[in-house]
């Protein structure tokens, strides 16, 4: 069975930016946490939900890279994380909530796309460990944090989805790797999370939405040669973008709406894009965008819950 799919008129569209969907919002009272939050499309949702007033938690990696990326927006602080390793998670995890400090909104922005075929942990296929995996565990390890009533959790999906729903009988690609399939069965992967996370989340008012933020020029195509993305048709060979493709402003918007907006409310476990519900895919056609069944179909969802628990060894809803 699918989650049900379709608009509600939040008033914005594609070309909103994230400043103009929190303007008038207040966030004073609000403690965020933004995976990716330093760089591309994650440093566009940090800088609009600081200027509304948030304080932003900024898991990284690269601790004095994102230090230097967010110098001069206020009301950020930056700790060390790294996704692909459950050990970083747990200690960030723990770190975290012995600070006594509650979350309101979280925000799994960071990932990896069309990486070539890297094995991380016990030997997982990095897009589905980092992008989906990381992410579990993450959330399910600061459930004590997430603000009683209010807490909403958003995963950055994609379009990508259209491309694969979970490979069961191989999600770690041990017998062939396909680079493009890994990151769509990664990106279908946030959005069942999503699902699922809301349904057990429900009696606790805990709100979870998955967003495709749309077609964005970032440093996540790092691994995308020039020439295959004038090939893709995403840039022409100057390297401007395609018609169709957002500013990361535009791109940040539907994330913090989704994070933020009081039209959401009856509506956890949604697909978003364009600062709306997305409504069923009616072509293949990813620049059009909508969503795919099998990233809203909660029996997925819940097989997928199940085996990301076993797999991490993480579940705080069990």
């Amino acid at each position: 069975m699918t989650a049900k799919q379709q608009k509600i008129g939040s008033g914005f569209g594609a070309h909103s930016t994230a400043e103009e969907v929190l303007a008038g919002i207040d966030l004073s009272d609000r403690t965020a946490l933004v995976t990716g939050g330093y760089s591309g499309l994650g440093l566009e949702i940090t800088r609009a939900l600081s200027g509304a007033g948030a304080l932003v938690i900024v898991p990284a990696r690269r601790r004095a890279t994102a230090e230097e990326a967010l110098r001069g927006i206020p009301r950020t602080e930056v700790r060390e994380l790294d996704l692909a390793d459950l050990e970083s998670v747990r200690v960030f995890a723990e770190s975290f909530l012995e600070t006594g400090r509650t979350l309101d909104l979280v925000i799994g922005n960071a990932g990896i796309m069309a990486c070539p075929e890297t094995r991380v942990g016990p030997g997982w296929e990095a897009h589905f460990a980092t992008n989906h995996l990381g992410h579990f565990a993450l959330v399910n390890r600061l459930r004590p944090a997430l603000a009683p009533g209010r807490a909403r959790v958003v995963a950055v999906a994609s379009s990508g989805h259209f491309l694969s729903g979970i490979r069961w009988d191989d999600v770690h690609f041990r017998t062939g790797y396909d680079r493009w399939l890994a990151y769509a069965q990664s990106k279908t992967a946030n959005a069942l999370f999503a699902v699922h996370l809301d349904a057990l989340g429900a009696e606790d008012r805990l709100r979870a939405f998955a967003v495709h933020p749309g077609s964005i020029l970032t440093p996540l195509q790092r691994y995308i040669p020039h020439e295959e993305q004038v090939a893709q048709g995403w840039i022409d060979p100057e390297g401007r973008p395609a018609e169709g493709f957002k500013t990361p402003e535009q791109g940040a918007a539907t994330a913090v709406w989704a994070a933020t907006s009081p039209l959401l409310d009856a509506h956890g476990g949604a697909y978003c894009q364009d600062c709306d519900i997305a409504e069923p895919a009616t072509t293949d056609d990813m620049l059009i965008g909508g969503v795919k069944p099998w990233a809203v179909d909660r029996d997925e969802a819940a097989r997928l819950w199940t085996l990301s628990g076993e797999l991490t060894g993480v579940d705080a809803f069990a």
